[in-house]
């Protein structure tokens, strides 16, 4: 299977990195070994052959392919804001450009149509893609790209399947689900090794087991089909003429598995990963993550504040949601929550879905004391969640 390659750099910029800045564009050459006394600067980016650029002197060379990758961890406003700068710099060379986003299932394509048309606000676009139960985080976060590819006419592409879809092919296998039904995706590459390894790393650190392999195998078997979807969407989207720049979180792109790999799967192997990053101790780049960083200062005191823990892992139930597990120590447990306890309301809002509660708690502020509904062997009774003032 081909893998990605380097990105190319022409030999006239290859000669100036390694002698000189030039204009302020092209940043000196450093070689991986010399990183830990000369650490990168926020506003460079550092390609995987440790070279440094600006973004003035990366875009050209980005441009010239057919799909890129933008990672993102979604509660992160530094890496939107980041996604958002570098989408306008890549629009001033390709203003063919295309955006896909994770953010939002095929059914949601209509409203991201009628959004980059004109014809919603704010809160008919949030109401008409069902973001808070498609996708749930902010959408503050996420705004000021959509407003800026509706200024500029940019089409916007939902790259996702909602997680129903996801679990039948999981659970019931692709022969089961017609291809009308799956939008025409077809079967995901198996998971690398590497890949398992990682995956199999998260479900442990969320799923308390005893060797449930086939509980496992559900798991990465819905990641497979998650990755698919967009490595498909991706595909249909980029044309002979268009750039197709995807927005989705840094676990489904870093060291080239998830959707790299799929797409290289599928036939298109012309992509580049690029990914925020914020320099540490030595300042040692993660080596092989993705093709370029982008350098990130130290944005912790311009974070907008967490949203609100109950410290609770929540399941879909037809009466609302059931706890599956509480953190030791946590506001659920000094409220006297049990697992298998179903929540039913929060400040006097039905609960539906995951979603609906974290939608709630994110309209919180610290120090809220927040009456749940309960139900327990069949009694639903009321709960107090105080949570700490900051």
């Amino acid at each position: 299977m081909p893998r990605s390659r380097p990105l190319r750099f022409r030999s006239r910029c290859r000669h100036l990195c390694r002698w000189a800045v030039l204009a302020g564009l092209l940043l000196p050459l450093a070689s991986p070994a010399s990183l830990a006394d000369d650490c990168p600067l926020p506003g460079q980016w550092q390609t995987r052959g440790g070279e440094r650029l600006s973004t003035a002197a990366l875009m050209p060379e980005l441009t010239d392919h057919r799909v890129l990758l933008l990672g993102e961890r979604h509660d992160r406003i530094d890496h939107h804001r980041w996604q958002l700068h570098t989408l306008a710099a890549l629009h001033a060379y390709r203003p063919d450009m295309v955006i896909g986003l994770e953010m939002l299932p095929r059914e949601a394509q209509p409203a991201l149509d009628a959004w980059v048309a004109g014809e919603f606000d704010e809160p008919g676009f949030l109401a008409a893609s069902d973001w808070q139960r498609a996708w749930g985080f902010d959408p503050a976060l996420y705004l000021p790209i959509l407003h800026f590819a509706r200024m500029q006419r940019i089409p916007l592409v939902a790259l996702n399947v909602t997680p129903a879809l996801r679990g039948r092919l999981a659970m019931e296998g692709w022969e089961a689900v017609p291809a009308e039904e799956r939008f025409g995706i077809t079967p995901p590459a198996p998971a690398s090794p590497a890949y398992r390894d990682r995956l199999t790393a998260i479900y442990d650190q969320h799923v308390d087991r005893d060797d449930d392999t086939a509980g496992l195998e559900r798991f990465i078997g819905a990641q497979l089909v998650w990755d698919r979807a967009m490595a498909a969407a991706l595909v249909e989207a980029a044309g002979r003429d268009t750039l197709v720049v995807g927005l989705m979180g840094e676990g489904h792109l870093a060291n080239g598995e998830g959707v790299p790999y799929q797409l290289d799967d599928l036939g298109l192997d012309d992509h580049r990963t690029l990914l925020p990053w914020t320099p540490t101790g030595d300042c040692m780049a993660p080596a092989g993550r993705a093709d370029a960083l982008y350098v990130l200062g130290d944005e912790s005191a311009f974070q907008p504040s967490a949203p609100l823990r109950l410290g609770v892992l929540l399941e879909a139930h037809p009466d609302g949601v059931r706890v599956r597990r509480i953190e030791p120590g946590s506001v659920a447990e000094r409220a006297g929550l049990a697992e298998g306890d179903v929540i039913v309301s929060a400040a006097g809002v039905a609960v539906d879905t995951p979603t609906d509660l974290t939608t709630l708690l994110r309209r919180q502020a610290p120090g809220t004391l927040l009456p749940l509904g309960v139900r327990r062997d069949g009694v639903t009774e009321e709960r107090l969640a105080r949570f700490p003032p900051s």
